[in-house]
């Protein structure tokens, strides 16, 4: 059976039976349009579309959103209010439904006490056989596996609570100028205006000499300024001040004061000044483990369990494989123990070294791994799970992936069909797509323009369907490096023309993770992409690039991500960092606010006459601030909703029905809509609308640009992807006056995109280029690094088997080059072109 255009051939039931089919009917979520689809049991199916087409309402905010409800509705209700739900997804009916498993793209836990061994639970196995079969200290007693866990009262070093850091500070931090009097503000750490003369008025009080240079100070009083936790109270006359009063006094010592500021203050000024006068390091205690001093002194194969867990993957299962091997007729002892748990461990290691994760360590924090290494320790951890008849569905499972690290990625997609499952995979990657049983395309447009099923069936056949978006480049060869028009220039992506560089940004003896005094040279007005496996060291050299060009991993000026900031390389005048973080952390916080466009917005409805008349500002119409907002749900159109035994839920505000504003702030109207209606215009539409505000009218058009017209002007920063906002924020540049020779750096800019979005990105970036900047992507898709002027090739592999340049150049040098595994993948890109 197939689906074409949304309408259904017959299919064969009996009675409640549904075929070997998961039954659609009436899906109605975000933008699809009453949805019938019967998408099969048992198979791999790839959903397709573009971005905003409804593929992720779908298969997430339906398919899988209706079977956890189902789950849920099955536990007891006191527990169903313990466990946080989704909404019920806006659907008539749902048969054929297994039970289902979601494994979404997410940024690693912002804990850093999270790590590999603990979201793939290889770390409790781990403490089990230091705890069981380790090697003890003479006389020691035996410990439970959570002394060996940094993250229990029972194994944390009391230092630094098991985090492995201590933050500390010195003298040097504290008193930068030892030349300087305490009253010329030798201790830099406190203070300035009266609090620091209240501390200094109060050394004087206990007799400490405050006009001397601080380096001529007995170290016993210097000591004492610093970092005594004594905090004396004296009754201090104010000295040169006839005026004031005596009062009583509070001494605090440096460091009590630094330490007590980062504690409890909310500014971020003022903690991250606080930060400068500290020095974070390893743990002297724990040398930055984490862990008690028994728990280190016990060892396996010659290493503590810190060590251990420092190993790549793959050294780590060789040492395993070394305790499995047990003598005949010594079935308890210890050694019989290990081995057990060595074959098990081992085993479930196994599963992420075929998933080309052996580089990475239990140890290793999972803040630092990238969605698609996250999502791939979550499928290791599910295939070994055993379950059978579950509906795995994930999200760009090949999200991040080098071509080289995604067959073993399809090899282990077919395992869990194999074993009884079914796979629905939500994926841009076409060569994924391909070698899926199944394809549902989803569109043909974004936003209103989709919705619709324009296929479902056999991947084959959706050649004969037109107006499919996802044809060309599936079946045709069509490259999303092919320029958007006949009319492009002859340096657009998709020709043979190379742009010749006009200078080099050189970094010499770069020693940073797995880079090893590495030197590299990085072209000047072209665009580069760096190519390599997971974990060879690309976004690395994209850092240290970002660092050595003068950029910052915090939101710079500009607010596009990490950096927009002066550069440290001639010929470069600025560096911007595009990342995928999200624009906003609040759902306060949307498309319309972050491009600055909203506040020109607020600027035209303030100046109708009816505002003024009403003495309305622009103020008037935030929905943030008191005054115009509804005071009800204070601006968020939701209230939550709390029921007795039952889990709590938000629905729309009942006084002003989700609009944000109050009736009299409503009442205004600015081209026929209210400030309300405005922020729920799709770009596209309020194109037309705002056409005569020129700040709005420009942002628009270049949100349009890059296929963003299906957006909601409010719609909320939490419910965009990493695609969307990294666009936003491309936007939000493009639109910007030029201010001399730019650096733009972007880590996996096609990530999330659908190849026609591609071709939107691509030509962007090739028109930042020809307006005199420089552009540097780390990419794996081999199409778009084949239509590069320059490529960096890292290598070999990942971790430490990576971090050199294995080749440079332009993409036909780079294909060519013997040992680089990128080389057979672009070949074929370049042959294709």
């Amino acid at each position: 059976m197939a689906f074409h255009n949304g309408s259904a051939q017959d299919t064969t039931t009996t009675g409640n039976e549904s075929g070997g089919f998961v039954q659609v009917r009436g899906a109605r979520e975000n933008n699809l349009k009453n949805v019938d689809v019967d998408v099969p049991r048992d198979a791999i199916v790839a959903f397709t579309g573009i971005s905003g087409s409804g593929k992720s309402s779908l298969a997430f905010g339906t398919i899988f959103a209706e079977a956890q409800r189902r789950y849920f509705e099955s536990v007891a209700p006191y527990a169903r209010r313990l466990i946080q739900q989704g909404n019920t997804p806006r659907v008539e009916s749902i048969a054929g439904l297994p039970p289902a498993v979601a494994m979404q793209q997410r940024r690693g836990t912002p804990s850093t006490r999270s790590s590999v061994g603990t979201v793939t639970t290889l770390s409790n196995s781990l403490r089990m056989l230091f705890s069981r079969a380790g090697d003890y200290p003479a006389g020691a007693e035996i410990l439970y596996s959570d002394s060996f866990s940094p993250n229990t009262v029972a194994g944390a070093c009391p230092v630094c609570h098991g985090l492995g850091t201590a933050h500390t500070v010195t003298e040097e931090l504290l008193v930068p100028d030892p030349n300087l009097t305490i009253r010329e503000g030798a201790v830099a750490a406190w203070p300035s205006a009266w609090q620091g003369k209240n501390l200094r008025d109060i050394l004087t009080h206990l007799g400490y000499d405050v006009d001397v240079p601080w380096k001529k100070l007995p170290k016993k009083e210097r000591d004492w300024i610093l970092y005594t936790e004594e905090q004396p109270v004296v009754e201090v006359t104010p000295q040169r001040d006839r005026v004031a009063k005596p009062y009583k006094g509070r001494f605090w010592s440096a460091r009590s004061h630094v330490l007590h500021t980062l504690a409890n203050t909310k500014s971020v000024p003022m903690r991250e000044n606080a930060l400068t006068f500290m020095h974070s390091g390893p743990c002297p205690e724990c040398a930055g483990s984490g862990l008690k001093t028994q728990a280190m002194a016990v060892t396996v194969e010659g290493m503590n369990i810190s060590a251990m867990n420092a190993l790549p993957l793959t050294e780590l299962a060789a040492s395993l494989q070394r305790l499995t091997a047990v003598p005949a007729g010594d079935d308890g002892s210890r050694t019989a123990v290990a081995a057990a748990i060595a074959a098990d461990l081992r085993q479930r290691i196994t599963v992420l070294l075929d998933l080309g994760l052996g580089y990475l360590s239990l140890g290793r924090s999972t803040p630092t791994l990238s969605p698609g290494e996250m999502q791939r320790l979550r499928i290791a951890t599910q295939l070994r799970s055993g379950l059978f008849g579950v509906i795995y569905v994930l999200d760009e499972p090949s999200a991040g992936l080098h071509p080289a690290d995604a067959e073993p990625l399809l090899e282990v997609l077919e395992k869990l069909k194999s074993s009884g499952n079914t796979v629905f995979i939500v994926e841009h990657n076409m060569d994924m797509v391909r070698r899926a049983d199944w394809l549902v395309d989803v569109g043909p447009q974004a936003g209103e323009h989709g919705g619709r099923i324009v296929y479902s069936g056999p991947v084959k056949g959706i050649a004969g369907v037109k107006e499919s978006l996802t044809r060309p480049f599936l079946l045709e060869g069509a490259s999303p490096a092919t320029p958007l028009s006949p009319d492009a220039d002859a340096v657009e992506l998709g020709t043979d023309a190379r742009r010749v560089p006009q200078g080099w940004m050189e970094m010499a003896g770069i020693t940073v993770h797995n880079l090893r005094d590495v030197d590299a040279r990085v072209p000047r007005n072209v665009l580069t992409a760096i190519t390599g496996v997971s974990g060879s060291g690309k976004s690395t050299l994209l850092q240290v690039l970002n660092g050595t060009a003068g950029g910052h991993d915090e939101d710079g000026e500009d607010g596009l991500g990490a950096s927009a900031t002066d550069s440290g390389f001639d010929g470069v005048d600025r560096v911007v960092q595009v990342d995928q973080r999200p624009i906003g952390r609040t759902p306060r916080s949307n498309l319309a606010t972050y491009t600055g466009m909203f506040d020109a917005v607020r600027r035209e409805f303030a100046a109708t006459a009816q505002a003024r008349a009403k003495g309305f500002t622009a103020a008037r119409f935030s929905f943030n601030v008191a005054g115009g907002r509804c005071e009800t749900c204070l601006g968020e159109g939701a209230v939550a909703v709390e029921l007795l035994f039952l889990p709590g839920s938000y629905g729309p505000c009942p006084v002003c029905h989700g609009s944000r504003f109050n009736d009299e702030t409503l009442s205004v109207e600015f081209m026929g809509h209210t400030i309300a209606e405005i922020l729920g215009l799709t770009v596209d539409a309020a194109a037309q609308v705002l056409a005569g505000i020129p700040a709005a009218a420009r942002s628009l058009a270049t949100l349009r640009e890059v296929g963003l017209g299906y957006l909601r002007l409010g719609q909320p920063a939490t419910e965009l992807s990493g695609g969307e906002a990294q666009r936003i924020k491309l936007a939000t540049e493009l639109q910007r006056p030029k201010r001399g020779h730019t650096l733009y750096l972007l880590d996996e800019p096609t990530t999330g995109l659908h190849p026609a979005d591609v071709q939107l990105l691509m030509h962007q970036l090739n028109r930042l280029v020809e307006a005199d900047n420089t552009v540097v992507v780390v990419e794996h898709d081999m199409e778009v690094v084949a239509a590069a002027d320059w490529v960096i090739d890292l290598g070999p592999s990942g971790g430490a088997d990576g971090g050199r340049i294995m080749a440079t150049g332009s993409p036909e040098d780079v294909a060519s080059a013997k040992g680089s595994r990128t080389a057979p993948y672009l070949a074929a890109a370049l042959a294709r072109r």
